[in-house]
């Protein structure tokens, strides 16, 4: 079975604060990019990759590769303007029917084992996504103040997102809504029925600099 990588990396890091794009930020001794590709080499060399990245820094890509002798094969191709539309120009170097995970260029925390439960998941359901409890109280805002929520029956979403390659372009020739928070909304707006999996918790988006410190942290202690 044909298996593809999308790896989104085409933001421009605002909540960052850094003039580099956190994708490229060096943590334990390379850009967080290189490492989050990695992880996805490591679960199968079969993996096909497609880097999604911003349209300014496909140059700096170049340089980066060069100077960390980076040479896992991969495809790049130019983001949208909004994720939607990264995600769909990703789709298009798809080409083969298979199955395609689709995650945030800056987890480079995913373990093996969520990868694998997501890609068979997806296999054996057409769909797959990492999921892991909420561990902190929640509220929710209302027009008259806030209520509690029952966390048990909450579930805090991670990539990759793993989807049957057909039914995933299918769904993201839809116009945008509002309400795609993720990958997962797009195709379930189609009438699919999501199927979650374990994820890990260590699978942190990195976002803003006090995720540096905490990536630091992780490096040395579970890679």
């Amino acid at each position: 079975m044909n298996l593809y990588a999308i790896i989104v990396a085409a933001g421009t890091g605002k909540r960052m604060g850094t003039d580099i794009p956190k994708q490229f930020l060096e943590i334990a001794g390379k850009p967080v990019l290189m490492h989050t590709i990695e992880r996805f080499i490591s679960f199968d060399k079969s993996v096909k990759i497609i880097i999604v990245l911003p349209d300014n820094h496909l140059s700096y890509w170049e340089e980066l590769k060069v100077k960390y002798s980076f040479d896992i094969p991969h495809t790049v191709v130019k983001g949208g303007s909004s994720r939607f539309l990264s995600v769909k120009n990703g789709l298009v170097y798809a080409d083969k029917p298979g199955l395609v995970a689709i995650h945030d260029g800056v987890r480079p925390f995913v373990s093996i084992g969520t990868i694998k439960r997501c890609f068979e998941g997806a296999k054996k359901h057409g769909n797959a996504i990492p999921v892991i409890s909420a561990a902190d109280s929640l509220r929710i805002i209302t027009d008259k103040g806030s209520i509690a929520v029952d966390r048990h029956n909450i579930r805090q979403v991670q990539t990759p997102q793993v989807f049957d390659i057909e039914l995933i372009k299918k769904a993201f020739l839809q116009e945008y809504n509002p309400s795609f928070t993720d990958d997962a909304t797009v195709l379930e707006k189609t009438g699919e029925e999501i199927n979650m999996v374990e994820g890990n918790v260590e699978n942190i988006k990195i976002t803003n600099s006090g995720d540096l410190i905490i990536s630091e942290a992780l490096f040395r202690s579970i890679l």
